[in-house]
């Protein structure tokens, strides 16, 4: 096994686990990288590699934020010793009682307006990935999306200055907002445009606070990415090399611990921060990739 392309590898994941969760596209990042070091590999493992290994990063979510998603308890009313000799109706209360106690139905309603997100990209993603695969997945079209969400950026964010904030709680987010962000993710399916940066945008004019759009970008991601994953394994089958699979796992696994980093930085840096400093990263990468590919 080529320790090259295990660095590179490597370095993928680091790519990923920072630009996943940063509004800069994590996808557009990827193809960029792949212009300037290519990892010798099919175009078929390429492509399923590219989605495939944001698996990595939102496990980080999962593990850092499994509390606030995770809506059951342990505990389970029917290993009580006189489950066995008690009436129906006393089972009946005593379930209720168990649904009240050991479901927290706020996370199920979170889940359901999680759910709700993900219908439009359902819809649409499905019956048209393949052609914007073919059409899209370019360094112009990155570079384009790059300049263009990084001016919408500052624009927002500009116009967001004097405005406060009118939902900043989980528990705020109505299910009519779920699917306008859902629209609004629809965007990413652009590369260059960066699903987080879509749907924080999204968040963000809908009256989120950064912290709720950022917070509720990462749940969204979750089941998303599970999606687009399975989607993709089940397109490339199951017939792996021995390299590939290595490559796969080195990259997630890298990809999972940048991203715990990644995560706990954003957090931490928009309760004192916007998001310009991002818009003014993604126009000049942009500007830099289409000078170098023009002037090559």
């Amino acid at each position: 096994m080529d320790i090259i392309e295990l660095l590179k590898v490597i370095f993928l994941g680091i790519v990923e686990g920072i630009t996943e969760w940063l509004p800069v596209s994590s996808t557009g990042h990827m193809i960029l990288v792949d212009q300037f070091m290519k990892l010798k590999v099919s175009e078929e493992f390429w492509q399923m590699f590219l989605v495939v290994i944001q698996l990595g990063a939102v496990l980080a979510v999962v593990v850092l934020d499994f509390k606030k998603l995770w809506p059951f308890h342990k505990n389970d009313p029917s290993r009580e010793s006189n489950w066995n000799y008690i009436s129906t109706n006393e089972r009946i209360g005593k379930l209720q009682k168990f649904a009240d106690k050991y479901i927290n139905m706020n996370k199920i309603v979170l889940w359901l307006k999680i759910l709700v997100s993900c219908v439009p990209a359902i819809i649409v993603a499905l019956p048209f990935n393949n052609w914007i695969e073919k059409t899209f997945m370019n360094y112009w079209v990155v570079s384009v999306m790059l300049i263009v969400y990084g001016v919408l950026f500052i624009v927002i964010e500009n116009y967001n200055k004097s405005r406060k904030p009118s939902r900043t709680k989980l528990s705020d987010i109505s299910f009519k907002d779920a699917l306008f962000i859902g629209i609004f993710q629809l965007l990413a399916l652009i590369p260059g445009t960066s699903r987080s940066g879509a749907t924080i945008i999204g968040g963000i004019l809908l009256g989120m606070s950064r912290k709720l759009a950022a917070e509720y970008t990462f749940f969204l991601a979750i089941p998303v990415m599970f999606g687009a994953s399975f989607l993709k394994l089940i397109k490339f089958g199951l017939h792996f090399t021995g390299t590939e699979v290595v490559y796969l796992l080195l990259g997630m696994v890298v990809a999972f611990g940048v991203s715990i980093a990644a995560i706990k930085f954003l957090m931490g840096y928009i309760k004192k921060h916007d998001f310009k400093v991002f818009g003014w990263y993604r126009i000049a990468l942009g500007v830099v990739v289409l000078a170098y590919f023009l002037l090559a």
